[in-house]
């Protein structure tokens, strides 16, 4: 190993080492128990299948009892433990440029009555169009992408979804604090590119836009192939007379003889998908008719331009046939170069997905039967945690492949291949987890007692209904 090598294992090992010592300060309640479950996720072998196999590692030296005391009863300083995630390296893009992604992933509990908080979920179904809803917790996460095809990204942030929240308001917000934090630690400053978030067709996208326009970020969503916008308003010729519109002629997405002549046209080529062509239109704006989710907003709904973009692929994976893939982004008045970035954002979108899967199938993320949300929260932030510390590692682990597999090149190890090594790396890492305490199970329940005190049930699904229309507000606060 040169010199130049030996130094950058130094510095990755003292990042990592500084994470985890920062990860144990944000634990201020079962700090032992819960820092050594988040070790045992790391070095156990194989995909987690139960919670309780974690206590038989080496790595966790407590019981079980005190595995389920901690996520019962332990503490998270979630605000910390974000700021700390925030302050961490951060991928970007060939130009710069930080590029988020958010996303829903749902923890679907639909055999539990006796928890709070569900939602119903949605949730794709084994045949063609077919989809259900399934009764559980949605936490919307923010990723910061890396450039190129991955299964990495920075989990940043997670937020779980309530009965009584807005899903679009509580995105902003979250939203609005990440790109707060980061300022704060240092990855944006005056002069750098716009941030670039990157969402998928259940977000509000021009609404988020708007809430969003005092930030320094640009938004691109994906929108669905039915939508009907509309174009800038003609300039007013002299001698006209009558009320002026407010709207230009219609866009339908489905209808091209409603479609102007588009700013861009691109073509690419791509080694998965062929040519791709890309086709823009400047200050296309969706027609807002009623109230709804601007039932606060004080005078006239708003118009909100952007460029409107259509993506068409020779192929797909599979030999599926291609649709177009409509996307809207809020910068107004972009390239040819701003066109082929965004849509190429768009596509990195997706190794969100292979996260979402190393939690589920790997990390066992919805494995447990947690009862409380609290709690859920908590088993979630360890998650994340644990993802951080493997992300970090990227550099430090050898490559453990099984005789079946292919070798990988040079930095390209995945997650589940970087957790394979991490036992290897655990002992050379920062360890500030104390020694347990010898102790006593404590008695349990008296045999023959009965349980006088039966958990509550709770209903499924939302508990505040909205107002529509300002009539109806009126008629609630009057």
């Amino acid at each position: 190993m040169s010199l130049l090598d030996n130094a950058a294992h130094v510095e990755s090992l003292t990042v990592l080492s500084r994470f985890r010592t920062d990860l144990y300060g944000c634990l201020p309640a079962r700090a032992d128990a819960l820092f050594e479950l988040t070790d045992a996720l790391l070095c156990t072998d194989g995909a987690v299948r139960s919670l309780v196999d974690l206590t038989l590692t080496p790595e966790h030296r407590r019981g079980h009892g005190a595995l389920y005391d901690a996520l019962n009863c332990g503490r998270i300083q979630e605000d910390r433990l974000r700021a700390v995630l925030a302050s961490l390296p951060l991928p970007k893009s060939a130009d710069g440029r930080i590029v988020l992604a958010v996303d829903v992933s749902c923890w679907l509990r639909p055999d539990a009555p006796t928890s709070s908080d569900r939602l119903f979920c949605h949730v794709y179904g084994r045949a063609k169009n077919q989809a259900q809803m399934i009764p559980g917790w949605p936490y919307s996460f923010v990723a910061a992408l890396e450039p190129g095809r991955t299964s990495w990204t920075a989990i940043l942030d997670a937020i779980r979804l309530g009965p009584a929240d807005d899903a679009t308001a509580v995105t902003a917000d979250q939203l609005r604090a990440v790109v707060g934090r980061l300022i704060a630690a240092g990855h944006w400053a005056d002069g750098d590119p716009d941030i670039l978030i990157v969402m998928d067709a259940g977000y509000d996208v021009t609404r988020l836009a708007f809430v969003l326009a005092d930030l320094p970020v640009q938004l691109l969503g994906r929108i669905r192939s039915d939508r009907v916008l509309r174009l800038p308003k003609p300039p007013r010729l002299p001698g006209t007379t009558g009320r002026p519109p407010k709207h230009g002629p219609e866009f339908a997405l489905d209808k091209p003889a409603t479609w102007p002549q588009p700013q861009h046209t691109t073509t690419t080529a791509t080694t998965r998908y062929g040519t791709a062509i890309a086709t823009s239109w400047d200050r296309v704006h969706p027609r807002l008719t009623h109230r709804t989710c601007w039932i606060d907003h004080e005078g006239d709904l708003p118009i909100i331009e952007g460029t409107l973009i259509r993506l068409q692929v020779d192929h797909l994976p599979g030999d599926r046939a291609p649709k177009p893939v409509w996307l809207w982004s809020s910068a107004i008045g972009a390239t040819a170069d701003d066109v082929d970035r965004c849509w190429q954002a768009f596509l990195r979108r997706f190794d969100i997905e292979h996260t979402f899967r190393l939690f589920k199938q790997t990390l066992g993320w919805t494995v447990p039967k947690i009862r409380t949300p609290q709690a859920a929260d908590r088993w979630t932030w360890l998650i994340i945690a644990a993802h951080t510390q493997l992300r970090l590692a990227r550099p430090l682990t050898a490559d453990l492949r099984r005789p079946w597999e292919k070798p990988a090149a040079p930095g390209r190890l995945t997650p589940a291949r970087v957790r394979r090594g991490f036992r290897n790396l655990h002992a050379n890492t920062a360890l500030p987890a104390s020694a347990p305490k010898p102790s006593k199970p404590g008695p349990g329940r008296p045999p023959g007692s009965k349980n006088r005190k039966p958990t509550p049930h709770y209903d499924v699904g939302k508990t505040v209904k909205r107002d529509l229309t300002m009539t109806a507000r009126q008629q609630r606060t009057g």
